[in-house]
């Protein structure tokens, strides 16, 4: 919009100006100027172009297929840290695997206390598909909504709404002691 603001209200009356002036005062440097405004807006524009070629690897959101949400998945601690997101990351973990299973796990540091099973899904509403999640009943509090997918340039993470914690993040990664 700006873009065409500028050039309709600024660039096409004063390149006519311009041209009208060459015309009536038959000097060339009204046709120089208007060469250097012309090749500058040019030049610029090539400029913004490759830059924006150049960072597209680095800004680009990925586009998912079922084939990235397989693997397993702990706690983003990075969201907000502290002893809370430490606890989460020591009880709560889950992996998907590609017959399309998704076990989730409930332990105390590297030992598993309990197992919620169920399968996933993709749905394409747009151009990246996302998870659907059917847990067989009854299920953890963690897992009964479908995950919000979150895509970054460096990959994506999942958020699940839990009526006792609020949104809980996870990152696609394997679980290691946080050695406290």
């Amino acid at each position: 919009m700006f873009a065409g603001i500028v050039l309709g209200l600024i660039l096409i009356p004063a390149t006519l100006g311009l041209l009208l002036l060459t015309l009536v005062s038959r000097k060339v440097v009204y046709i120089k100027v208007l060469g250097w405004v012309w090749a500058g807006l040019i030049g610029l524009g090539a400029l913004l172009f490759a830059t924006s070629q150049i960072m597209r690897p680095f800004t680009e959101k990925p586009l998912l297929t079922k084939a990235d949400y397989y693997g397993s998945y702990v706690i983003d601690r990075t969201k907000f840290p502290g002893r809370q997101a430490d606890w989460q990351y020591n009880t709560f973990r889950f992996t998907i695997t590609s017959d399309d299973k998704l076990a989730f796990y409930v332990t105390r540091q590297d030992s598993v206390v309990k197992t919620y099973t169920g399968n996933v899904s993709t749905a394409k509403p747009y151009s990246s598909e996302r998870l659907v999640v059917r847990m067989e009943q009854p299920t953890h509090h963690i897992l009964a909504t479908n995950p919000t997918v979150y895509r970054i340039p460096s990959g994506f993470y999942l958020v699940f709404h839990s009526a006792k914690f609020g949104n809980v993040f996870f990152t696609k990664g394997e679980w290691e002691s946080l050695g406290e």
